[in-house]
């Protein structure tokens, strides 16, 4: 304690030197004039704000101090607010804010402070107001500034990307009361619950994303516009992560939420800016920087009809120094199963069968920051997490054994950049990224007699990931509307896969890939302030290029073009335009090839007591990327007359063409459903039956009885094949509206996803519905709520609503699922005591214990809900205490 009152007591210090220790603050303007700011030091306050996201920032002075700021989000968007510790003036706290963020601030009549652009505070000739200003940085830093603002979707420094933007801060996070990550993007409506998440049963795999959709890590997946796991790319600070298990999927859920400073999602085509996967989108968590102090916190929680009762402790510590700083974040979560015995609808599967896993999970995370010289800093994140889980899947009880999986999952990180400061303003930078990931599938049998158990599967899906990267990003020229800037970089990536089968010590599966980039993006300002006029505040075009050479397929080229628009200060118009790709997963690729015999009713078929249906599954070698053309365009509105609202409307379209997929992913209606035709060959020659055998890897015969080729009935081909296309539009909207009551300020805000999706297997066959359909994405999904604070109190409800979705098999759509959340923050103030510091959190989830929506199951293993969009917890009670020193 006394080193940090000592730490403390010199960061004031220093900011006392360069602000001055008479009764006035000297700042610096826009334009390099030295103002005088009053210091008021009767109405100075003790500010304790850590950095982070501007906007959040600026609400946390305005909460305190009780001004109301008003901003827009255009201006704001994506820029950061530095530290703030110490007691001062609400000016001078917001003035560091706007530090080196090209923003200023002015007090209007009311005593509303608005915040806005330092160019249009620099025109702006009404005597009565104050000069706006931004606050001298502290004597003793560098003398070239290498903290760069991280923009998800471009690669210029401070640009803006043509795409909408999805931002979830860490105050919002803890508003809304999330305890993961895994939390935080389910309640996206833009993103799909399917993929690899802990709540995804038996019987999923039926969906479009087949065997995407399951659990099979125990994390949580990012699943942008229901494209699959695998069609989202995930960042953690800006660097890729490795690829979980075999479906190429990243678990996000690894990454402790205590450390994230906001998580971007932009859900738009982004292979232009980085490359494979990004077809969906692109997902950027980002880091807590310049973390100053120590927090330890406990959570338990708990359904109230049973099961998922989790402790979770964690310990998160950093702390800066005039060039670097870093933070640290331990977490540890264990939490018991789900029970199908627990729940009344399905309580008649076979005991033991888990609708969630029992997890256990330890996560240990580092990042770092550290200047070696007034023009370089070297940036490190490290991170690592071990899970284990407990789940009693695929059970019917009509067997002599049932099934225990008890899976092992570790995911590590270790991330590198290096930034260098030269002449002009362009910046040179140097990074590199090493991810693994492995993931043991432990499968026993247990006798349903004896209890005795017998190890049935123990192998590993290893994945291994190494990037590097060398950028440089600068002005270009001098446009109408300012400075158009560039960036260009090349790297290179090497993915490897291997399923290693540990009974048997063989590798089954085993394959390498690389690849070498590169890339250029560029924006140009056509007009801005200095130029607006009526019709024309801001026009600018951006444009992006990158070119990859595999060594698998070759090469592929990804162009993207935008542009930014906004005729008045209250309104911007974005529209993009891209091209999108996403290599085929290793798995898909060097997957072993099998043969499988079996009768003919395992397909749903008809036929006599010998009728059997010989079938290949595997990988296929000569797939090729993954095609898509996007679209979107937005319209956010935030005008000056409505303070602290905000709405952006977006409509995108995706037409993605040569998807890999397995061709069937519903076998026990493969020979029934029409969709599956053109891969079932119902006529078998001699001749084809011995090809299928020939191209196979191994043969099993799971007939019961002898392979004798007359009685084989059809073939099927369910090799990972590309497809014809799929197609998916929609519509988002998203609102919030900001303002003051009586007592504290409320916020209201809501997002809500419409969606349509179709596929075709060939050119063909008529298109037939993904999105609305039995283990694929509702056409709808909305979240509304409010958060009301006043002091150190939240508190917050909101409404989740999931549309219907149709049973294929029957026509027949289940009703809509809706549910509401509610959270209660209260924070104590910082002081000396023993009870300052310490924040007390409790949240319900599904208040009001809905059941999710019911199907007739195709056989007695799956349970009766679709495990995709609805959830089987219920209401699940939390509760949190949280000490900060």
């Amino acid at each position: 304690m006394r080193a940090h009152t000592l730490r403390r007591a010199i960061s004031i210090a220093l900011f006392a030197t360069a602000v001055g220790t008479t009764s006035l603050a000297v700042a610096r303007s826009s334009d390099g004039r030295d103002t005088a700011i009053p210091n008021e030091a009767r109405d100075a306050q003790q500010f304790e704000l850590a950095p982070g996201s501007l906007a959040e920032s600026l609400d946390a002075v305005g909460a305190q101090s009780g001004r109301h700021i008003v901003y827009s989000r255009e201006v704001v968007a994506n820029r950061q607010g530095r530290a703030v510790h110490g007691r001062m003036h609400w000016r001078n706290a917001i003035a560091m804010l706007l530090h080196g963020n090209g923003l200023d601030y002015r007090e209007a009549g009311d005593g509303t402070v608005v915040i806005e652009p330092a160019l249009a505070a620099a025109d702006r000739s009404r005597a009565p107001e104050p000069e706006p200003v931004a606050a001298r940085a502290p004597q003793g830093t560098n003398a070239t500034d290498l903290e760069t603002i991280t923009v998800t979707g471009t690669r210029i420094r401070g640009g803006t990307t043509p795409s909408p933007v999805i931002t979830l801060g860490s105050e919002r996070i803890r508003e809304e009361g999330f305890a993961d990550l895994g939390e935080v993007i389910r309640s996206v409506p833009q993103n799909f619950g399917g993929g690899h998440n802990p709540g995804v049963a038996v019987g999923a795999t039926s969906g479009a994303g087949g065997l995407a959709n399951q659990n099979l890590t125990g994390g949580s997946s990012l699943n942008l516009r229901g494209l699959g796991p695998d069609a989202t790319l995930t960042l953690l600070n800006g660097r890729r992560m490795a690829y979980g298990g075999f479906g190429q999927a990243v678990d996000i859920g690894a990454i402790p939420v205590e450390a994230v400073e906001r998580i971007d999602l932009v859900p738009d085509g982004a292979s232009a800016i980085y490359g494979s996967d990004a077809v969906g989108g692109v997902g950027n968590v980002i880091l807590k920087r310049d973390y100053d102090g120590l927090s330890v916190g406990a959570r338990y929680s708990g359904a109230t009809d049973g099961g998922l009762s989790t402790r979770e402790y964690t310990a998160t510590a950093g702390t800066t120094w005039v060039s670097g700083g870093f933070i640290a974040t331990l977490k540890d979560t264990s939490s018991n199963p789900l029970f199908a015995r627990q729940r009344d609808y399905t309580a008649h599967m076979f005991d033991p069968t888990t609708l969630y896993p029992g997890i256990e999970q330890r996560s240990a995370l580092l990042s770092a920051h550290q200047s070696l010289t007034d023009s370089v800093e070297l940036r490190v994140d490290a991170l690592k997490t071990w899970r284990d889980q407990e789940m009693y899947p695929w059970n019917t009880g009509l067997q002599p054994v049932y099934y225990r999986t008890t899976p092992e999952s570790t995911a590590a990180l270790v991330s590198s950049v290096l930034d260098v400061a030269l002449a002009g303003d362009w910046t040179l930078s140097l990074g590199a990224g090493h991810g693994r990931d492995r993931l043991v599938q432990h499968q026993s049998g247990l006798d349903i007699a004896t209890g005795a158990a017998s190890t049935l599967i123990r192998e590993c899906y290893c994945n291994e990931a190494l990037s590097y990267e060398l950028d440089a990003e600068g002005p270009l020229f001098e446009a109408p509307g300012g400075e158009s800037r560039i960036a260009v970089g090349i790297g290179g990536r090497r993915n490897e896969f291997f399923q290693h089968n540990q009974l048997t010590d063989a590798r089954v599966v085993e394959g390498e890939e690389r690849s070498r980039f590169a890339y250029v993006e560029m924006s140009v300002p056509l007009a801005g302030e200095q130029t607006a006029r009526r019709g024309l505040r801001r026009l600018e075009l951006t444009a992006a290029l990158r070119g990859e050479d595999y060594d698998s397929f070759g090469r592929v080229t990804t162009p993207k073009l935008g542009v930014i628009y906004a005729p008045v200060a209250d309104m911007t118009f974005k529209a993009s335009w891209g091209k999108s790709f996403k290599a085929p997963a290793l798995f898909q690729q060097y997957q072993a090839r099998t043969a499988s015999l079996s009768p003919v009713q395992s397909y749903g078929g008809v036929g006599g007591a010998n009728a059997t249906v010989l079938s290949l599954f595997g990988g296929n070698g000569e797939l090729q990327p993954e095609r898509a053309t996007t679209w979107a365009a937005s319209l956010a509105v935030h005008p000056a007359a409505l303070a602290g609202f905000e709405s952006e409307l977006t409509w995108f379209d995706i037409d993605y063409t040569d998807r890999v997929v397995q061709p069937i992913t519903d076998y026990g209606q493969a020979l029934v459903n029409p969709n599956y035709a053109q891969f079932i060959d119902t006529a078998p020659t001699p001749a084809s039956v011995a090809a299928l055998l020939a191209a196979a890897d191994a043969f099993y015969n799971l007939s019961g009885q002898p392979f004798d080729p007359d009685d084989v009935q059809a073939l099927l081909y369910a090799q990972y094949v590309n497809v014809a296309r799929q197609r998916i539009r929609g519509i988002d909207l998203s609102a919030s509206y900001r303002f003051d009551l009586a007592d504290g300020r409320m916020t209201v805000r809501g997002a809500m996803s419409w969606l349509d999706s179709t596929q075709q297997n060939s050119a063909s066959q008529t298109p037939f519905d993904v999105a609305g359909t039995m283990f694929n994405p509702a056409k709808l999904n909305a979240r509304l709520g409010a958060v009301w604070s006043c002091g150190g109190l939240v508190a917050s409800s909101f409404v989740n609503h999931v549309a219907g979705v149709t049973d294929l098999r029957f026509g027949s759509k289940a009703s809509s699922f809706t549910t509401v959340d509610a959270n209660v923050r209260f924070a104590t103030q910082a002081g000396a005591g023993a009870l300052s510091g310490l924040e007390f959190g409790l949240s319900v989830q599904n208040l009001l214990d809905r059941s999710p929506p019911f199907y007739i199951p195709p056989t007695i293993d799956r349970p009766p809900y679709d495990s995709t969009n609805y959830s089987a917890i219920g209401r699940l009670l939390s509760a949190s205490v949280t000490k900060h020193w």
